[in-house]
């Protein structure tokens, strides 16, 4: 999945992946030759070892922007709280990239965060992609593989145009 984005997607050289898990994301950015800031809520042998709660992060705030793009696949639960704390806390020109399902796009409270921050490209999967709790991608398929829809929702800081899809793989 993040092979895909980065064959439609150029990024800032410093990423912070701030849901980083068992580092799947991480590692393909730092294989594409990202610097990548590595953090999660609980270490899984991956990333920082001290946990960083990133959604209560003093680190980085209104006044203490972070300098980078973020690129995340954050808990679906906490999807819109990671966009707009990710979207307050980087400088205007900078990206912020979410792996979510497709039903991101669902709902009053989401509709509102749409209209004041449009994703400048949203990339939907033409077809399903395996997404695993803790990388346990055998088990995904032992199951017979996935029936969620996913996209990488790609958001400009600063940018108030229409919001475009395209399709990939």
């Amino acid at each position: 999945m993040t092979e895909l984005l980065l064959e439609v997607e150029k990024f800032s050289p410093d990423i912070w992946e701030c849901a980083c898990g068992s580092g799947e994301i991480s590692k393909v950015l730092e294989d594409n030759g990202y610097n990548v800031k590595s953090t999660d809520i609980v270490y899984r042998g991956f990333g920082e070892e001290q946990s960083i709660d990133f959604l209560n992060s003093k680190e980085n705030t209104h006044e203490n922007t972070y300098d980078g793009d973020i690129i995340t696949n954050p808990p679906f639960k906490y999807a819109l709280e990671f966009c707009q704390k990710a979207l307050s806390i980087i400088s205007n020109g900078h990206k912020v990239a979410m792996f979510l399902k497709l039903q991101f796009l669902e709902g009053k409270k989401r509709k509102s965060f749409f209209l004041d921050n449009p994703p400048k490209t949203i990339y939907v999967s033409s077809s399903r992609l395996l997404c695993a709790k803790n990388a346990d991608f055998q088990r995904m398929r032992d199951g017979g593989g996935s029936a969620v829809a996913y996209a990488w929702y790609v958001w400009e800081k600063g940018y108030k145009g229409n919001t475009v899809i395209k399709w990939i793989n």
